[in-house]
């Protein structure tokens, strides 16, 4: 790809623009840095997916059991 018509993005975290081609391993983010970042966001529920939940929460069920 030259650089005439190299696709640039921003990353999602930090915000560096980043040429998109397959020589960055950590597409979309722009380092291993970020993207750990984004995945611990993803962990600690600071990121969701709208809409409504199929489900109740998965433990709620043991949470009423008694042991």
């Amino acid at each position: 790809m030259n650089k005439a018509s190299a696709i640039t993005v921003p990353c999602p975290h930090c915000k560096t623009e980043l040429v998109w081609d397959s020589s960055n391993p950590f597409r979309p983010f722009c380092s291993d840095s970020c993207k750990n970042h984004d995945l611990i966001a993803w962990a600690n529920e600071e990121h969701n997916i709208p809409g409504d939940s199929l489900h109740d929460d998965v433990l709620s069920r043991d949470l009423e059991q008694d042991f």
